[in-house]
């Protein structure tokens, strides 16, 4: 539900600015507002940044895939760099609900993509579920980063995970989102760019508890290749796998399962675990005339 403050942004001059805004983006958008584009946003409309995530919250979830529950999530991650970042709830028909793809998640793993080191804030169309809650306090300022919904009082995500259990009971300093490299090289190399794609997405992975480093890549018809990494988590369970994520990254950019014509996965081998059945599995459902190809890398 919509709060009186946000019915009262939503004038019909600012919403015809809004529209005339992602109008003029086209087939220029991927999934990410420029920090720029925030700022002249919210200095057209007269409103803080948080206050334009709330306004926009409902664009992210024109994105959401929801074959099995019919119930869209739209999010915003707003990255240090101040661009923000859509993201939306993705699932897949005929596999386990241990599969889907959270909207909190997936923008996350779109600012990922986009290079972000850190997010601020998130705004979300609904309170985060516990499974998102864990899967967020991995961030790498997951102690600072700020829950924001409509209608609420902004809370850092500590005050919605009291107690919480990250990398740091583990003994490990850092999180998600910080920068890897990872040292990988295929075992067989090549100068296939799709390979070489998802062989990138490996070394910038994020596995520091089993080094199962891992990174997806997908072609599209027309050539164009949208990648993903896999992003570990100390309760292991809210783990986001390399496909899922290069998924997130093909319909934010607009795409559809419908049009993939590759899905490559390169991994390290020898590790603690694998993404090879679970990659397999998900795509099985969206893209299953496609063999998935695999990959091993060893470290440098």
């Amino acid at each position: 539900m919509i709060s009186e403050r946000t019915k009262s942004l939503l004038t019909e001059k600012n919403t015809s600015l809004l529209k005339n805004y992602f109008s003029s983006l086209g087939s220029q958008f991927t999934g990410m507002i420029p920090a720029a584009d925030v700022q002249q946003l919210c200095n057209d409309l007269n409103v803080t940044v948080y206050e334009l995530m709330i306004m926009l919250i409902v664009f992210p979830s024109f994105y959401a895939v929801v074959p099995i529950s019919n119930y869209p999530v739209g999010a915003f991650c707003l990255g240090e760099s101040g661009n923000i970042y859509y993201g939306a709830n993705i699932e897949f028909t005929g596999q386990a609900l241990s599969f889907v793809v959270h909207g909190e998640q997936a923008s996350i793993a779109n600012a990922i993509e986009h290079g972000e080191t850190k997010a601020v804030a998130l705004a979300v169309s609904a309170a985060p579920c516990g499974y998102c809650r864990q899967f967020l306090y991995e961030l790498n300022n997951a102690k600072n980063l700020e829950i924001i919904l409509d209608g609420k009082p902004n809370q850092l995500l500590t005050y919605y995970l009291p107690d919480a259990f990250g990398p740091g009971d583990l003994g490990f300093t850092g999180g998600l989102m910080d920068l890897k490299n990872n040292n990988l090289t295929l075992v067989n190399p090549t100068t296939d760019s799709v390979i070489n794609e998802a062989l990138s997405q490996a070394n910038k992975s994020y596995s520091i508890y089993t080094s199962c480093f891992s990174g997806v890549a997908i072609q599209v018809n027309d050539g164009s290749i949208y990648g993903g990494s896999y992003a570990e988590n100390a309760a292991y369970n809210p783990s986001m796998s390399p496909l899922e994520a290069a998924l997130v990254t093909l319909i934010m950019n607009g795409s559809n399962f419908s049009l993939i014509s590759r899905i490559v996965l390169v991994e390290a081998e020898g590790s603690k675990d694998s993404q090879l059945s679970a990659t397999t599995a998900v795509a099985s459902s969206v893209a299953p005339n496609i063999t998935l190809e695999y990959y091993p890398a060893t470290v440098i």
